[in-house]
């Protein structure tokens, strides 16, 4: 459930918290990486490195700044009686782990049963995208993502499934390429109603994925 107030407001809509680092220090820090791994940060190749990764930070996460409830928030009333599942197949996303910072890329496959109202199926996308644009774990991603369509949509249930290889296990620990972590979240019909979910798992696996 997704609540409108304290430190659960900040952490869906990514307002930032008193104390941010300035540009600067962020531009630092990312010198005192370079030192610490063994390099010099002076030398030619590296010299705006700190620039450049304090800029790539600021596009990785860009999630903090966006409200996904924003992204929602225009919804269609008038959809000429239909009442069954709309789906979105096959959303590209691009994350980075908490834990090491690591990139993991994949799919995502939403789907929702309508009540008395639908958004943009742009909307939809942008969701993802917004909460994958933050430090993550894929399970929390799952469940921020059907959370958000939940508390704004209030459908008759959510069904979400996610794919995606973690770089933080393939290119360090195990060193294990290729495996794929699968996450889901159902609620409503979707949960109570093994047709549905059915006829949902069914449509994510009727066409081709993007690969990671």
């Amino acid at each position: 459930m997704i609540k409108k107030n304290g430190a659960a407001r900040l952490e869906l809509t990514g307002e930032t918290t008193p104390g941010r680092p300035t540009r600067a220090e962020a531009e630092e820090a990312v010198r005192t990486l370079l030192a610490w791994a063994g390099d010099d940060p002076d030398r030619e190749g590296l010299r705006d490195t700190p620039k450049r990764v304090a800029a790539a930070f600021e596009e990785y996460f860009a999630g903090y700044d966006a409200d996904p409830v924003e992204a929602l928030s225009r919804t269609f009333e008038d959809v000429g009686g239909y009442d069954d599942m709309v789906m979105l197949r096959d959303i590209r996303v691009q994350s980075h782990c908490e834990h090491h910072i690591a990139p993991f890329v994949g799919v995502a496959h939403i789907a929702y049963l309508p009540s008395n109202r639908v958004v943009g199926l742009s909307k939809l996308a942008r969701v993802v995208e917004i909460f994958a644009s933050r430090l993550q774990t894929q399970e929390k991603l799952t469940a921020e993502i059907a959370g958000a369509i939940e508390s704004v949509l209030k459908p008759r249930g959510v069904a979400i499934l996610i794919e995606a290889e973690h770089q933080c296990m393939s290119m360090r620990g195990v060193r294990q390429h290729g495996v794929a972590t699968v996450t889901t979240r159902f609620s409503g019909v979707f949960d109570t109603d093994a047709s549905y979910r059915d006829r949902f798992l069914q449509m994510v696996h009727a066409g081709p994925k993007q690969r990671t």
